[in-house]
């Protein structure tokens, strides 16, 4: 389904492939010979993404640009099914596997593999060719890897990278009235969303 939103139809290149089942949303970009598979999501929320060539987004993967990090995946790089690309940056060549989550500020610079159900947080660059492991955490810039159970050390790190800042403009004191409020607000955007008939013309 193709969808314009907040402005913005979405700009698939005649080559691209997008399944029917999947979702492209407002000021999406979608790049030579890439493909996106059933029931991925592809959605502007107030920030553009642009998508380069030769990429494949599996089944129900999900990929959000936000207003101040907006997503950009370089060419070749594939995301993995159920993977999660929210505000990051992806360089080329990349291999983001199954389930693997990627945080807003989030890099992953060439190369990189972010392994099965691996996490990228908040602000966090991997070097060029780095790995992080299946079930681990990367935190930091530069980023620092840590097992799931070494959850005390990813959270000294992680509670200077802001994560409730930079993801919702807020301070870990702000209630979930008020970050609701604004969530709602923000996502109501979708009530003046057209379903187009194909993909905008590149």
């Amino acid at each position: 389904m193709i969808i314009a939103s907040r402005g913005h139809a979405p700009s698939i290149h005649e080559s691209a492939y997008v399944a029917p089942s999947a979702v492209v949303c407002g000021d999406v970009t979608i790049g030579e010979g890439s493909r996106v598979l059933h029931g991925a999501v592809l959605t502007s929320e107030g920030g553009p993404i642009t998508i380069g060539q030769r990429v494949v987004i599996m089944e129900n993967a999900v990929v959000k640009g936000r207003p101040r990090h907006p997503v950009t995946i370089g060419d070749h790089v594939l995301v993995g099914p159920h993977a999660h690309i929210n505000g990051a940056t992806i360089e080329r060549e990349c291999f983001i596997a199954t389930g693997a989550s990627l945080f807003p500020g989030s890099l992953a610079r060439e190369g990189c593999e972010v392994r099965v159900n691996a996490v990228v947080q908040v602000n966090t660059a991997l070097a060029p060719r780095s790995v992080v492991p299946i079930g681990w955490v990367a935190v930091g810039d530069p980023a620092q890897l840590a097992s799931a159970d070494e959850h005390e050390e990813v959270w000294r790190i992680q509670q200077g990278l802001d994560f409730p800042g930079t993801v919702y403009g807020a301070t870990r004191m702000t209630p979930m009235t008020e970050i609701m409020d604004g969530q709602s607000e923000a996502y109501g955007a979708h009530l003046d969303d057209e379903v187009l008939d194909g993909p905008a013309a590149p």
